[in-house]
């Protein structure tokens, strides 16, 4: 799993306005609409809130990973958006988030979503590659960034 083979520029949005956990989860899946990565929005909404019910996907140093799986989704799709405030998202250390990974994935398949997520954890926990990636004027940019 490539990280870098599943983002391109229409996934990546360096304005999300959203100011709370759903907002910014439909910002993030009108994205995907957007880039036709997704057909079933109300479905993969569902999959991403039903996911969130059961634990927040707002994880540390001001990062959320909300995901979900869906019938109606046939291969790993996933999209970045930063939003410039800070939003509350339930995050393990309390911390509102700043940079929101969605990544949406088929039923029947977990290794591709596994591994989006292992790299995904092991990618931010550098601090300066957050910093880089909150700095980030273009989503070229932030693919560049990915890619090092």
């Amino acid at each position: 799993m490539n990280i870098k083979t599943v983002l391109t520029a229409d996934t990546i949005n360096l304005h999300l306005k959203g100011t709370t956990k759903e907002t910014i989860i439909n910002e993030l899946l009108d994205m995907l609409v957007a880039a036709k990565r997704i057909q079933d929005r109300e479905a993969a909404y569902a999959a991403v809130m039903d996911r969130e019910q059961k634990m927040s996907t707002g994880m540390k140093h001001g990062i959320a990973i909300p995901h979900g799986k869906s019938p109606t989704i046939h291969d790993l799709v996933a999209c970045i958006g930063i939003s410039e405030k800070p939003v509350d998202f339930d995050s393990l250390d309390h911390e509102p988030c700043r940079i929101f990974i969605m990544t949406l994935s088929p039923v029947e398949k977990t290794g591709p979503h596994l591994q989006f997520l292992a790299e995904i954890s092991l990618l931010f926990k550098s601090s300066e590659k957050r910093q880089e990636i909150l700095n980030a004027a273009s989503p070229e940019a932030i693919l560049h960034i990915l890619a090092e």
